[in-house]
């Protein structure tokens, strides 16, 4: 089946919005400050990078998390490729991906290789330091397909009032038993029933601070056999 691709329009000719979810991709006041505020320091990372690191993603929207990832990735000079799964049911278009790109000149300075390999229509796409993989459909029936565990996840789909099947406490549950012991989430919603459903599913969930102008976020980590 062909993709269903996003429907967008753009905020200030910059920020890509969803018609079908009307949330935007990411922040409109700094989105890639925002992916390292939630999703790399809300994970730990840099610091927990090791060769054969896994990160996982539930909404992979523009791409902005994985470059903004791999450019830590090559900071840290980790051994290997940076491993990246990400589940997403409405893709965007390659031009489309890189217009939201073109606001952070950072992120779309890494994003060239990728961007040609998705064009022609990749879904699996594989660099010299890195192999993304790019799963295209419901999550919810994905990512039980997907024989992995994440070290760390980033649960980036669009605000649960908006998009609530992503934040389902059946899907959180998938989301635990793809992910090793140990390993972590983060989020930049708070709202509490994704709490709830975090810890049902056995993280030990932190309320922490917020980016911009949100209070909180929330970060997660699955208890290890010995805790």
């Amino acid at each position: 089946m062909a993709d269903q691709t996003a429907e967008l329009d753009w905020k200030d000719g910059t920020t890509p919005v969803s018609r079908r979810f009307d949330d935007p991709y990411f922040s409109v006041v700094d989105g890639l400050a925002e992916t390292r505020h939630v999703f790399l320091a809300g994970n730990g990372l840099p610091g927990r990078f090791t060769s054969g690191f896994q990160i996982a993603e539930l909404g992979f929207g523009s791409g902005l998390n994985l470059f903004a990832t791999l450019i830590d990735w090559r900071a840290a000079k980790i051994d290997g490729p940076l491993r990246f799964t990400s589940f997403e049911a409405f893709p965007m278009d390659a031009a489309d991906m890189d217009k939201a790109l073109s606001a952070f000149p950072e992120a779309r300075a890494v994003a060239g290789p990728f961007l040609t390999q998705w064009a022609a229509g990749q879904r699996r796409i594989e660099t010299d330091d890195l192999i993304a993989d790019i799963r295209i459909g419901d999550a919810r029936k994905t990512l039980a397909d997907w024989n992995g565990a994440a070290d760390a996840w980033f649960l980036d789909g669009f605000a649960p009032t908006k998009n609530p099947e992503l934040w389902q406490a059946d899907l959180m549950q998938t989301v635990a038993e793809h992910t090793k012991p140990g390993g972590t989430c983060a989020t930049y919603t708070a709202a509490g029933a994704v709490r709830r459903a975090l810890s049902d599913a056995g993280f030990a969930v932190t309320r922490t601070q917020g980016f911009g102008r949100k209070r909180h976020m929330t970060t997660a980590k699955l208890a290890t056999p010995y805790e």
